[in-house]
């Protein structure tokens, strides 16, 4: 089993100061982006809106999740002593899985897959952000 990421919030505190720390950090990586673009002050005026940043904090919040990725058995000697909710998205008849818990929130989120371990991981931090995170930190 490996680990990957960094962010692993222990409460809604600690999530939501991550999430606001990044809106600086997502309005320069719009920014930036948009110059290499070749953006001009009208066109960057028309297409770089509030909900153009609020994207990329959300991916640069979403990006930076601990992620858990192992064998199936390993996936299951966890999910023994996790007391949460678990939502798995997959086929059963797989041999690894990819998964992030978020113990304060009582919440976990898991993809299983046999091939493309990254493109397991990068899917299973959108799903974390969405089915763990948004409500709170977004819709509120």
């Amino acid at each position: 089993m490996r680990t990957e990421g960094t962010l692993s919030p222990r409460s809604w505190d600690e999530a939501e100061q991550r999430y606001e720390s990044l809106g600086p950090v997502a309005q320069t990586v719009v920014r930036e982006v948009a110059k290499a673009m070749e953006f001009g002050r009208e066109e960057y005026g028309e297409r770089v809106t509030s909900d153009v940043v609020e994207t990329a904090r959300q991916a640069l919040f979403a990006e930076q999740l601990t992620v858990r990725v192992g064998t199936k058995a390993e996936f299951d000697e966890w999910r023994e002593d996790f007391d949460g909710e678990i939502r798995v998205a997959g086929s059963d008849n797989v041999d690894r899985v990819a998964w992030h818990a978020a113990p304060f929130a009582d919440r976990a989120v898991a993809a299983t897959f046999q091939n493309e371990p990254e493109a397991a991981v990068a899917t299973l931090r959108r799903m974390a952000f969405n089915r763990i995170y948004r409500e709170e930190l977004c819709d509120r």
